[in-house]
Order: structure tokens, then C-alpha cells, then sequence
């Protein structure tokens, strides 16, 4: 059973602690993400005799942790951007010493990494203009103004700083008022004996009426950081490592500490140091922009439970047993893909729907023989938008299903077992009556054109008949009634094609009938095949209403082909 002991030393020995070895992290903390104004109103805080809150330590030996275990140990140096946000650094993983390290920190690591930052590390900041997480940069330091006529500081204003304490980049042209704060761990200061001339010695160009003030500042900072025991903390004996693990989940997920995607890697780093880094690798090229939650959700897919959506040591040692096997069924599902010319980067913001075939693909080795099978359910889920909401229990169906069909898609299940997959009539006259810019309206598109469309060219829906031509006054030939009917289908998609964006410019409110007239023979053809005009139906606005029908039901026929 675990023991819980509250304590409180002071800072300074904290920060020995750390720089010894003797305080690490766990993997699973996350990045160092404060910024520089965070780190000058925490001291501003200390200085202020306000709490900083309490800390939680793990006692760590060799009976709580193994000897893959690993530890972090903190930052001592830090590059902030333009913006003063710390760069999310990574913290470096290393084998623990027990015979070094007796506790890890689970909560309270982003002050205890500022206060270490402050004192013994050092900070730089990333002009605007510099490449992204390149270490290093013009020099910062923290220094504190100890003449009171030169504060730079809001007393009145609420939750601004009350010391005039911050992060300097021109330090070659400081103020001779101006104290680095990391200088009081200077010796001079700590002693008894000589503390007061060291005081003296750092006040000696303060004005007069000034000194009184800047010699409360120094002490009061001597005091907070060597005298009173600011860090209280509890620490827990006896708890195993995945206790630990689930404490820090628990801890951090009850307020707005940590996003769950954090939480989800920092369990897997737990256990798999190297995750984020072989995650890295794949989430590039094809992959770019899908997210570690792609990766997390696709793990628990394959080897645990999706509706659960908790990722625990089992699932985490399954990933990266069988990572290799994963990548694979990453690769073959991109070749499926285009074999079908459909690129995985489409579904970068939607990639719910390639879950079940990245399953299929993993445990069938002969899912080659099943194209049609996989084209048909991916036509359906993004046709029918079947991931829009109950996500993770319909993976689970889907799952489920695959299994009871042998490692099978198949067009069978899902008109068998899968009421929300079965194509009706339903649910084609609703994709065709899709609306210009709605999402279905572009996929049905994009399936659709998929023989013809080029990677290389952006694509716009278009009207056919144009918008604009059903804003003037209706033919002479067309009833009011008529008129007003074909008013409300004209975004609809039997009006809509598929159009390269610098064509649509041109083609502009132009009429059909004109748009098509001005074509050769051979365009006229291509177009006639691209759009998917109905033969023996004039182009004439005047025509709308047939028009409409007859490529509806052609639209029909060939969704009816693409649902399988």
C-alpha cells in the first residue's frame, strides 16, 4: 500500500536536488511549455509571499520501477520564439539510477523547470525570422529593477506583475540598477557573514532614495529562495509504476492541465521512450497532417478496445512489438487507395473512415482479392456521412462485423448488418440533393470524376446552368410556378459539375448553351464524358426542368455503380 509524506524544503535545495540528479521526470510528462511571462510573474508571485501551490513527488527504487523505466531530466537550457513561448522542447530521456534518483516529479514540473531555468540554466529567444526549434539565440536573462523610480510596472492594474522583474534581450546596455536575479546563488550572498556586503556592493549605483528598497528586494529574495520552505510537497512511497501512471493521468485530466491527446502520448512514451519519434516518421508525406490521434486511434483498433479509447501498457507494447506490421498496413492501404486513384491525404481531416480498412488490411493478407469490397465501403461512409457522430461505437460495429465475415468487407455485411451503410432510396435522394458547397456534394464529385480528375489542378463546384441566370425574370415559356421549382434546384446536385479553377473564372455566369457552343468537337466530347450530360436534352435555360431530371436519374445510375 502506498504511504503519502508532506514535506517542504526550500527552493534552492530543490533546485540542487534537480541539478544533482536527484529529482528527475517520468517519460510520460509532457513538454516544457511556459512562457517567459509566465516564469516573471511566478517569481513575481514568490517575492509577493504568495503560495505557488504544492508538488507531488514519487519516491522511485528499485522495487517500483524496472530497468527499462525511463526518466527525463530537466532543462537547462530553453529558446522561446518571437512570441516569447517556450519551443515545447523535449525533454531528454535516460535509464534511471536509482542509486542517483529517489523521486520523480508528477506534478509541478513546469515551475520547478522555470524556477531551475532561472537560477542555474539559460534562456534565449528565437527572433521572428529564425527557423523553428533551432536551439539557441540572442541571450535572455531575468533581472529585477532595484530602483523604485525606474519601475516599469502597473501597481493598479489587476494580475500584473507588482515587481518590476523580467527577461532582458539587450543585455549588453543593462541598467547599472538592474540585479540578475541567478547572481544571488553567489556565495557572498548565502553567508552570513558577507551577505550584507553583497548587498551593498549590488545597490552601489541605486540613487539614495532608492537603497532602502532594493536591499528589501535582495533580502526578500535571499529569504524565498535559501530560508523558507517554499516547495511543499507529498510524496508517495510504495506505488508501482502504472499507478504512478494512472495518478498523473488522473491528476492532469480533472482540469485544463493536459489535452487528451498529451495524456495519450505521454502513456505511450511510458512505455515506448522512442513513440514520438517513429510517430514523426510516419505522419510525413502521404500521412502528412493526420496527427498522433490517427496513430492512437488506429492502435486500439487493432489491438484493443476503440470504444474505451485508452491506450494501457498492453496496447502501447502490442504498437511497438508490431510496428513494422502497422507501417506495412499503412503503406498497402495507400497503394489500395491508389489503385482506386483516391489519395490518402484527402481524408487527412477524416481518416475515422479508413480505420476499418487499415483492420481489414492488418489481419487479411489476401485483402487484395476484396478491392470492390473496400471501394464500396468508403464510397458509403463518406456518401452517408456514417462517422458523424457516434464515432467509436460504430468502429466497434465495424470491427465486429469484419470479423463475423471471415476478415471480410463486403458489400453483403453491410447491407446485412450495417443499417446506417445500406444504400436506400432514401439516402440516395438525399445525396442528390446535396447543395452546392456542402461537403457530400463534393465528394459525390470527386468519386465520380475520379477517371478524369488531375492531382496536380484545384477544382471547383460549378453551376451548369448558372446562379445568376436564375436571378433575372423567367423565360417567356416557363409557368411563375415552374419557374420558382427550378429556382430551388438549381444548387442542388444535378446542377453541379466539377470545374478547374481558372476555367470557372472564365466560364464565369456564362450560359450553358454558350459555354458548350464554344468548344471544338473533341471538347465538346471530353466535357460531355466530365460532366456527365444526358444525351437528347437541350442546353437551353429554357430546357432547366428536363435537363435537371434526365441527369439526375444518369447521376442516379452512377452512384447506384459507385455505392457497389
Amino acid at each position: 500500500m502506498s504511504v503519502l509524506i508532506d514535506d517542504s524544503i526550500t527552493i534552492y535545495e530543490a533546485l540542487e536536488n534537480i541539478k544533482n540528479g536527484k529529482y528527475v521526470m517520468p517519460a510520460f510528462q509532457r513538454q516544457y511549455v511556459w512562457s517567459m511571462e509566465q516564469i516573471e510573474k511566478l517569481w513575481d508571485s514568490i517575492l509577493l509571499d504568495y503560495p505557488i501551490a504544492t508538488f507531488l513527488f514519487w519516491h522511485v527504487d528499485d522495487d517500483n520501477v524496472s530497468w527499462d523505466t525511463y526518466f527525463c531530466n530537466f532543462l537547462s537550457e530553453v529558446t522561446f520564439d518571437s512570441r516569447k513561448q517556450a519551443d515545447s522542447v523535449n525533454y531528454e530521456l535516460s535509464s534511471i539510477n536509482v542509486n542517483l534518483t529517489d523521486t520523480a516529479v508528477l506534478d509541478g514540473q513546469q515551475r520547478l523547470t522555470s524556477l531551475f531555468l532561472s537560477l542555474y540554466g539559460q534562456a534565449y529567444i528565437r527572433q521572428k525570422h529564425a527557423r523553428k526549434k533551432i536551439a539557441g539565440g540572442t541571450v535572455v536573462k531575468l533581472l529585477i529593477e532595484l530602483n523604485k523610480n525606474r519601475l516599469a510596472v502597473d501597481e493598479e492594474e489587476y494580475n500584473s506583475k507588482k515587481f518590476d522583474i523580467r527577461f532582458a534581450e539587450r543585455i549588453g546596455k543593462l541598467s547599472p540598477t538592474q540585479f540578475e536575479v541567478k547572481n544571488i546563488l553567489d556565495p557572498q550572498f548565502r553567508e552570513d557573514s558577507t551577505r550584507e556586503q553583497a548587498i551593498e556592493k549590488a545597490i552601489v549605483n541605486v540613487p539614495p532614495e532608492s537603497k532602502e528598497y532594493a536591499r528589501g528586494i535582495l533580502n526578500q529574495l535571499y529569504r524565498k529562495i535559501f530560508v523558507e520552505k517554499l516547495i511543499r510537497y507529498t510524496k508517495i512511497k510504495d506505488m508501482k509504476q502504472d499507478d504512478a501512471l494512472e495518478m498523473f493521468v488522473r491528476f492532469n485530466s480533472g482540469g485544463k492541465a493536459l489535452k487528451k491527446h498529451e495524456i495519450t502520448m505521454s502513456i505511450l512514451e511510458a512505455y515506448w521512450p522512442s513513440a514520438k519519434t517513429e510517430f514523426g516518421k510516419v505522419l510525413e508525406g502521404p500521412y502528412a497532417g493526420f496527427g498522433t490521434d490517427f496513430i492512437v486511434r488506429a492502435a486500439l483498433m487493432l489491438y484493443g478496445d476503440v470504444v474505451k479509447s485508452n491506450i494501457n501498457k498492453q496496447i502501447a507494447e502490442d504498437l511497438k512489438n508490431h510496428w513494422q506490421e502497422f507501417k506495412k498496413a499503412l503503406r498497402n492501404l495507400e497503394t489500395v487507395l491508389k489503385s482506386m486513384k483516391i489519395e490518402v491525404s484527402r481524408f487527412a481531416n477524416s481518416w475515422n473512415v479508413l480505420l476499418p480498412i487499415i483492420y481489414f488490411i492488418y489481419y487479411n493478407p489476401e485483402y487484395e482479392e476484396n478491392l470492390e469490397g473496400i471501394r464500396a465501403y468508403l464510397v458509403r461512409a463518406v456518401l452517408f456521412t456514417y462517422f458523424q457522430s457516434g464515432t467509436t461505437s460504430k468502429l466497434q460495429q465495424m470491427k465486429s462485423s469484419i470479423n463475423s465475415y471471415n476478415y471480410e468487407i463486403t458489400v453483403d455485411m453491410m447491407e446485412n448488418q450495417i443499417s446506417d451503410l445500406r444504400a436506400t432510396d432514401g439516402k440516395i435522394d438525399d445525396i442528390l440533393n446535396a447543395e452546392k458547397g456542402s461537403r457530400v456534394a463534393g465528394e459525390v464529385l470527386y468519386f465520380l470524376g475520379l477517371d478524369w480528375i488531375n492531382k496536380n489542378y484545384k477544382y471547383e463546384q460549378d453551376h451548369l446552368h448558372p446562379d445568376e441566370r436564375f436571378n433575372r425574370t423567367n423565360p417567356v415559356s416557363v409557368p411563375m410556378e415552374e419557374w420558382n421549382k427550378w429556382r430551388s434546384n438549381r444548387n442542388r446536385l444535378p446542377n453541379l459539375h466539377l470545374l478547374e479553377g481558372r476555367q470557372n473564372a472564365s466560364k464565369n455566369d456564362m450560359r450553358l448553351v454558350d459555354y458548350y457552343n464554344d468548344m471544338n468537337d473533341e471538347q465538346k466530347a471530353v466535357f460531355r464524358k466530365e460532366a456527365l450530360i444526358p444525351d437528347g436534352v437541350s442546353l437551353e435555360l429554357e430546357h432547366f426542368g428536363e435537363f435537371y431530371e434526365k441527369r439526375k436519374a444518369l447521376l442516379m445510375d452512377k452512384i447506384r455503380q459507385l455505392l457497389g
